[in-house]
């Protein structure tokens, strides 16, 4: 990885290489049947505590026929009713809050782009669990004392920064409160402050890349040799990508902050083969999207949690769509994986009867020379006839010629891959919208 000095008391693992076990914490060492026994009785108490402080879920519970006496087994959480986005935005926007007001020390909300907010609350105890789990993460993503993290998520009311930036200190780390915008003069403070982590969206890393380069920088000279990357969707494409260009190792980071934010699952660098669940703070789940019903282990479907460890907004069987598989531990074995997230159920768009995600967009970008894997999805109506146009931005200096060669090879590989006709246009660098660091994927403007 990078040439840069490093002291040997702050490296971390290299791929392959299991961590000692001396820096796995209490939650990491347990044994597979010690965690079931725990999540158990944490969703018993979990469940009592949801149905005695939060109407919304003594109401859905009573309709559902079930209490939380009745979950006897891991199993019985079936029985449960499902907690979906629209009932945080029908609660806004303290609704959902177990504990009163007087016990929470922070809120965070989502954008609320396309509606109501959700709102999310933090007692004491679960902003220092918060901070415990992404500490967890940036272990397991080779991260040490003594490292300096550069953090590109935004702060504020998005859970990225502020999760990011308190899970660093308790992993014992130095923090570059960076936070997003101003790209030319985060490659600088990169170049002066030498950090060795970044976290940061994806589609944002590749724009810093973009700028080193603009700067006549060679990405691979820097300090950095671990970057974390979540908060969005993307490929092994783009992190191979991501690797080559700037000589690190990628690792993914998930969460939600309805669950919790960054830091409920996470890659491990010495495997990088998915995303570690931290079981005993968050149980969860693979469904059919379509009947509700559970999926066996390795199959496809929607993930869904439960918080186990909660208090100020415990959720239950909450529907993030986003589509997965679990899978078994490796690098942690106690604790089940997730594949890379391949997309979301409200992504998935039916363009004239065949299903399209962005992602199968994106690993044709990533293909195409000149192109930057920045790009957008415009879905239109042209008589009776949906239509989409795939809006991609150019790589710095592309030619009028070669972005005619691009566009082609695009459509080219959409209609042979996917199987629709699609329009594309290759428009210049840093044009598309974004919001958080990321880029709208779907910007839909057919008439309702």
């Amino acid at each position: 990885m990078s040439s840069s000095p490093v002291d040997p008391a702050v490296s971390g693992p290299r791929v392959g290489e299991p961590i000692p076990e001396h820096l796995l914490d209490a939650g990491e060492r347990m044994g597979a049947e010690q965690l079931r026994e725990y999540q158990l009785a944490r969703l018993r108490a979990t469940l009592r505590h949801a149905y005695d402080n939060v109407e919304l879920y003594r109401r859905k519970f009573d309709a559902a026929g079930v209490r939380p006496e009745d979950c006897r087994t891991l199993a019985d959480l079936a029985r449960f009713p499902f907690t979906t986005k629209a009932d945080l935005r029908d609660s806004y926007p303290f609704g959902m809050f177990a504990v009163p007001m007087s016990e929470v020390r922070r809120v965070h909300a989502s954008s609320g782009t396309t509606g109501r907010p959700t709102v999310v609350g933090y007692t004491e105890q679960d902003l220092s669990t918060w901070a415990d789990v992404v500490a967890r993460s940036i272990r397991a993503a080779g991260g040490r004392p003594g490292h300096k993290v550069h953090i590109s998520y935004g702060y504020g009311l998005f859970t990225g920064g502020l999760g990011a930036h308190y899970g660093a200190e308790r992993a014992g780390c130095t923090v570059i409160p960076a936070s997003g915008g101003m790209t030319a003069r985060q490659v600088q403070i990169i170049q002066d402050f030498e950090p060795e982590i970044i976290m940061v969206t994806p589609s944002y890393m590749l724009t810093l890349l973009d700028e080193f380069e603009r700067q006549g920088v060679d990405p691979r000279t820097t300090s950095l040799r671990i970057g974390i990357f979540g908060a969005e969707p993307w490929t092994e494409e783009m992190r191979r990508e991501i690797e080559q260009r700037l000589d690190i190792h990628a690792v993914d980071i998930y969460g939600l902050s309805e669950v919790m934010g960054p830091g409920v699952a996470q890659e491990c660098v010495e495997t990088k083969d998915g995303l570690h669940v931290w079981e005993d703070h968050f149980y969860p789940e693979v469904v059919d999207p379509l009947t509700d019903q559970a999926m066996a282990e390795g199959d496809s479907g929607e993930l869904v949690f439960t918080s186990l460890t909660k208090e100020a907004l415990p959720v239950i069987r909450y529907r993030t769509r986003d589509l997965t598989r679990l899978l078994p531990g490796t690098a942690r074995p106690a604790f089940r994986r997730i594949e890379k997230i391949s997309g979301r159920c409200d992504d998935m768009i039916i363009l004239r009867g065949v299903n399209v995600f962005p992602s199968q967009i994106e690993e044709i970008v990533l293909r195409t020379p000149g192109v930057a894997p920045h790009f957008q999805v415009q879905l239109t109506r042209r008589g009776r006839m949906d239509h989409m146009t795939v809006s991609v931005e150019a790589r710095p200096g592309l030619a009028p010629d070669q972005r005619q060669l691009a566009e082609a090879s695009i459509a080219k590989g959409v209609k042979d891959g996917v199987g629709v006709t699609v329009e594309v246009a290759v428009v210049d660098p840093e044009t598309l919208e974004r919001s958080v660091g990321k880029i709208r994927r779907i910007k839909d403007l057919r008439p309702e």
